[in-house]
């Protein structure tokens, strides 16, 4: 349900997006303290500067993409 979402973000924002699968790549989603599906990490300049578990709607991604992409 959040992934027709997040591509269309994708598409019409700076934003760059990785899917990572958290059952392939259990060592990266413990390191940032994955708990749950889906998780997603916004980082600007190299940082984490959010991190929202569970489904969001497309304002709120695009606000919190907006709010970084200065």
């Amino acid at each position: 349900m959040l992934e027709p979402i997040v591509e269309t973000l994708a598409a019409e924002t700076v934003a760059t997006v990785t899917k990572v699968d958290v059952d392939a790549n259990q060592q990266l989603a413990q390191s940032y303290g994955v708990r749950g599906v889906p998780t997603l990490v916004l980082f600007a300049e190299g940082e984490q500067v959010e991190e929202v578990v569970g489904m969001q709607g497309e304002e709120r991604l695009r606000s919190l993409i907006e709010r970084y992409a200065e």
